[in-house]
């Protein structure tokens, strides 16, 4: 398959810039796998759609300001203005520091701006001396690995909590505002780690899980740390050539007894995004299957996967030629899921991580 297969037109307009004031206000486009057939709903008609057996399926990973602006140490802003912006902020030494995944060791695996211009041995400063970092090594598609100057882990996530804004995705084209450290951010959140959030968490607010829980229908939580694949496009133009980055997860006992329960009554599993459903199907590849785990997540999901765990899927909309849409065909069908994707635009849905999203069934 070729990646361009996975392409739908766009209007930038439609790609939302700011929340609901209502997290709960979301349209949400409703999906019937075996026909393809499709409706228009709200999201806050979800809890009438799911079946009383269902088992409800989050992932309860936090969102931590991992997005760093900072200088490059001993660098002297210099009042020159090449037409260049990223060598106008070099000569500046000012730069951009977006944490992906941690290593240990004080170490994280980095995305930096202006990434050509900064070599392994260079030394990195942030607020006012506060913290400290060493460039130590480069990846193959430009990322950068940091090692921090901090005491402690705890040392440092205070650092970043207090230096560091929320990392909102390249196609919102707004600085963050504070208001962001809440709204990207899902209500059941509870494990930091990740540098995107899980978006169709976003729509739910505590007045929806209390008529979800009215109902009698069961929830679980998982942890998978969104990094740094959220981030980059995939490089090679067929499909199946494509790695993505790997993720840390967890699945707890509780959970894993949870969605083995289901599956062995024949109860559906309700994936809550797309991070969900790597997490749950992951560990159902592994030696002895879905059980309580945690690891290093490597998976990708097109066209032609099948699926093990997963029978229903809340998801927002995705970029065009993405691995999230890739996954979501996969689920769904290709043709149902770029007809749905085309009514959605004719229809003016909001689109990706502050937008509408989709049931799948």
């Amino acid at each position: 398959m070729q990646v361009a297969e996975f392409d739908f037109p766009l209007p930038d307009e439609m790609i939302a810039q700011q929340p609901l004031a209502d997290r709960a206000a979301a349209r949400m486009l409703h999906l019937e796998r075996a026909s393809g057939a499709s409706q228009d709903r709200m999201f806050r008609d979800l809890p009438a759609l799911l079946r009383p057996d269902d088992l409800l399926v989050f992932n309860n990973t936090r969102v931590f300001p991992a997005r760093l602006f900072g200088r490059r140490a001993g660098v002297r802003a210099q009042a020159v203005s090449p037409k260049n912006p990223a060598a106008r902020e070099f000569l500046q030494g000012r730069v951009e520091v977006l944490l992906t995944k941690p290593l240990g060791n004080d170490r994280w695996e980095t995305l930096v701006r202006p990434g050509r211009k900064i070599g392994i041995g260079e030394r990195l400063t942030f607020g006012e001396d506060e913290l400290h970092a060493e460039v130590i090594a480069r990846g193959q598609h430009g990322e950068r690995t940091l090692r921090f100057d901090a005491p402690a882990p705890d040392a440092f996530f205070a650092a970043a909590e207090r230096l560091g804004h929320i990392p909102l995705p390249p196609y919102i084209a707004r600085p963050d505002s504070p208001a962001d450290r809440e709204r990207y951010q899902t209500v059941f959140a509870r494990e930091r780690g990740s540098v995107a959030a899980p978006t169709a968490g976003l729509h739910f607010t505590t007045e929806i899980l209390e008529q979800i829980r009215a109902r009698g229908i069961e929830t679980a939580e998982v942890t998978l740390h969104v990094g740094l694949g959220t981030f980059q496009p995939l490089h090679h133009e067929t499909v199946e050539e494509n790695r993505l980055h790997t993720e840390q997860f967890t699945i707890s006992e509780a959970a894993a007894e949870k969605v083995l329960r289901a599956r062995s009554q024949g109860r559906r599993v309700v994936a809550v995004g797309t991070t969900t459903v790597r997490t749950l199907e992951f560990a159902a590849l592994q030696p002895g299957g879905l059980r309580a785990m945690s690891g290093e997540a490597e998976i990708f999901i097109y066209p032609g996967f099948r699926f093990q765990v997963v029978d229903t899927l809340l998801t927002n909309f995705h970029l065009p030629k993405s691995s999230l849409l890739m996954l979501v065909c996969a689920f769904a069908g290709k043709e149902n899921v770029l007809r749905a994707y085309a009514h959605a635009v004719t229809e003016r849905y909001r689109f990706f991580s502050y937008g509408d999203c989709m049931f799948i069934e």
